[in-house]
């Protein structure tokens, strides 16, 4: 039997179970300002609050009044509303506005393609979406349903988003991330200089077994390969601090070095180290 399910031995394993609790209780009572549950991670879908809020962040410094952010993968629809209630508590803490855009079939997962779909692990019909009950749960977001393979194609030239500064990839294939990563490839106006990305199938456990030559990673090794001034890059800071969260090694830095905006500063001002007496 795997620990993972046996939840009193699973939390007893923990490197700092008190940690842990505590944090536990502050998210799950709702103690204290967004602000700050933020800073103590104590949030549900914590990545989800983490990708938003530096979009948020990036594009206050560079004065952009309005970004998107994506969820390739709604399923049932918890991540995307929680997207919602992450974003209109960021939206208090910056000047800009949030568009959401929640892809999905509705349908459940494709038939895995072939060994890189991870068929061993994913069926199809998977994560089936109750589509008229989501939307009856939605305040804001869009959903955009159908094969991602066509949706993706014409997102940007049908949806005209605001400038894309964060992603959440779940739809759990190679194949289907694939697909998704074609708005990647557009125009300025439609991307942040950088783009705060989860991808959530790249830990996996041991009946799992996701490694670099399947799935998101992937995907995310062959788009690097392809592009010079395009990359998925590793945000080595944030799994420095706190490497005890397994969010934290599920976040990628999407970097448009070409983008006419990559180079403005953003940093503080006024940045010096006088010699001390």
């Amino acid at each position: 039997m795997d620990i993972r399910d046996n939840p009193l031995g699973y939390f007893l394993n923990e490197p700092m179970p008190i940690r842990k609790l505590l944090r536990y209780g502050i998210r799950d009572l709702g103690l204290g300002s967004f602000r700050l549950r933020y800073r103590l991670g104590a949030l549900k879908r914590m990545y989800y609050a983490y990708i938003i809020y530096h979009a948020a962040q990036l594009a206050a410094r560079l004065r952009i009044p309005r970004i998107s952010v994506i969820e390739f993968g709604v399923a049932g629809g918890n991540g995307l509303v929680w997207m919602e209630r992450h974003a209109e508590e960021i939206e208090k803490l910056f000047p800009v506005k949030i568009e959401i855009y929640g892809f999905d079939s509705g349908v459940g997962l494709p038939s895995p393609e072939d060994y890189r779909d991870l068929p061993y692990h994913w069926k199809q019909g998977f994560f089936k979406m109750d589509v008229k009950t989501l939307q009856s749960r939605l305040k804001r977001a869009n959903l955009v349903l159908g094969d991602v393979r066509d949706t993706a194609t014409t997102f940007l030239d049908k949806f005209s988003p605001a400038p894309i500064g964060a992603v959440s990839h779940d739809l759990d294939f190679y194949s289907s991330t694939v697909n998704t990563f074609q708005i990647f490839n557009g125009p300025d106006k439609y991307l942040m200089p950088r783009i705060f990305n989860y991808f959530d199938d790249t830990l996996g456990h041991e009946i799992e077994q996701l490694c670099d030559y399947t799935g998101e990673r992937l995907a995310i090794e062959e788009f690097n390969l392809s592009h010079a001034d395009r990359k998925f890059a590793v945000p080595y800071y944030l799994r420095a601090d706190d490497c005890l969260a397994e969010w934290r090694h599920k976040i990628w830095v999407f970097h448009y070095f070409g983008h006419h905006r990559y180079n403005d500063f953003v940093s503080g001002e006024n940045v010096h180290l006088p010699l001390k007496r």
